[in-house]
């Protein structure tokens, strides 16, 4: 089985930064894409942004040029580095993870439990 591992979250005022990981465990083989969601309360999960293997990037436009995301490969690890955070971004934060497992080399899709990011006006 395969676990994401999220930490990072918590309460920032707005213009603050927050940085999130996201650290996956078990038996993989290789991960593919990684990324970041958020769900705010009454909406629906949104994509805040990707990376592929390559270290390709995707941003939401409402993110683009404040969020960068990251990745360790050598650690299974996913970044999230949120700067000039506004009271907008307030939800929690999953990540995800294409991984394919070592057991039959089939690709799943993993998600985190998700963590609180709260900015304060």
């Amino acid at each position: 089985q395969v676990q994401l591992g999220e930490s990072g979250g918590g309460l920032v005022q707005a213009g603050g930064s927050l940085r999130l990981s996201c650290a996956a465990s078990g038996t993989i083989f290789n991960i593919n894409n990684m990324g970041w969601y958020r769900q705010a309360p009454g909406k629906q999960r949104e994509l805040v942004a990707t990376i592929t293997s390559g270290g390709s990037t995707n941003y939401a436009g409402s993110v683009k040029g404040r969020f960068t995301i990251s990745r360790d490969n050598a650690k299974n690890t996913v970044y999230l580095q949120m700067n000039s955070l506004k009271p907008e971004d307030t939800a929690v934060y999953y990540c995800s993870a294409w991984v394919v497992v070592t057991t039959t080399r089939t690709e799943y899709r993993y998600w985190g439990q998700g963590t609180q990011v709260t900015v304060s006006s």
